[in-house]
């Protein structure tokens, strides 16, 4: 089981290097850190899809970001392995290599939560158990976790790590929203038995379900084009409507909505969420008080109320 505190949710820094500059960055983490946030999620690829970016850049941004403040008590970092173009795969060397490398990049001699970003067929599980297992005894990490695992392979980790004690999984990471709920049923039930708890990614839809997207209005935003095919769909006009109810009801942001209702859904510890800039995120704190009844639960998943 996790030792971490995640807070109400967990600042995504893929944003960083990205949509948002140095500058915009450090201005994020400030508030972030100042509004009560604990967790920060980045990874080593982080944001390598960007022209004239390489990888590393989030990792090396908020490595500057806690020199500049000395402030790498207050917070938590976890990061990931896998898909770096320079650092691929989960083989025992290149765990070793590239935690090294993050860690040289971040500024820190640990990382409370290292993840395997994908499973790799290619590596005999054992393998890579072992190598996350070294890393933790070593001190370089706080737990291990994994990021969009089959169940299967979940189960299958679970025997090799109880039948060499290893380190246990104690996070999931998977990509789980109100417009994407597969994992919610045997992935979710297989975590809770097993006592891992799960960090939702993209649970915002890049950005769809914060409600500025609406049929008909125009957005200046990267990801604009990417929401467009979401609003073709009624039933997802509909689930911004009933997203919208609830907000009125409570007095509070859409987004504070979807994170409260990601938050209820078990085994979730917290979602990720990210921010551009500091000003966003008042609506994902806003969540952090926010309970919502099974009634109103129901009725934004689209059941009875």
């Amino acid at each position: 089981m996790t030792q971490v505190d995640f807070g109400p949710f967990v600042l995504g820094g893929n944003t960083f290097g990205w949509t948002s500059d140095t500058e915009e960055s450090f201005a994020v983490l400030d508030a972030f850190v100042a509004a009560g946030g604990r967790m920060i999620d980045t990874a080593d690829v982080y944001s390598a899809w960007v022209p004239g970016n390489e990888g590393g850049e989030s990792e090396t941004i908020i490595g500057q970001w806690l020199a500049s403040r000395g402030n790498r008590d207050a917070v938590l970092i976890e990061t990931k392995v896998f898909q770096y173009a320079k650092r691929p795969g989960l083989s025992a060397q290149n765990i070793r290599v590239a935690i090294d490398d993050s860690l040289r990049r971040l500024n820190t001699d640990y990382v409370d939560v290292y993840y395997a970003h994908r499973d790799d067929p290619d590596v005999p599980q054992e393998e890579y158990l072992a190598a996350f297992d070294e890393l933790v005894r070593a001190g370089k990490v706080r737990e291990f976790g994994v990021s969009e695992f089959e169940p299967k392979r979940i189960e299958s980790a679970a025997a090799i790590i109880a039948e060499n004690s290893l380190t246990p999984i104690t996070v999931s990471q998977d990509h789980f929203s109100l417009l994407h709920r597969d994992p919610a049923g045997e992935k979710f039930a297989l975590l809770e038995k097993l006592g891992i708890v799960e960090v939702p990614f993209w649970v915002l839809e890049n950005g769809f379900l914060t409600g500025k997207y609406r049929p008909g209005a125009t957005v200046a935003s990267k990801r604009a084009e990417s929401v467009e095919q979401l609003l073709a769909d009624p039933a997802n006009v509909s689930l911004l409507a009933r997203l919208d109810a609830v907000a009125i009801e409570h007095r509070v942001s859409v987004p504070a909505v979807v994170l409260a209702w990601t938050r209820a859904q078990a085994p979730v510890a917290a979602p990720i969420a990210s921010a551009r800039i500091p000003s966003q995120l008042d609506a994902l704190f806003e969540s952090a008080d926010l309970g919502l009844t099974p009634e109103e639960l129901a009725f934004i998943a689209g059941e009875s109320r």
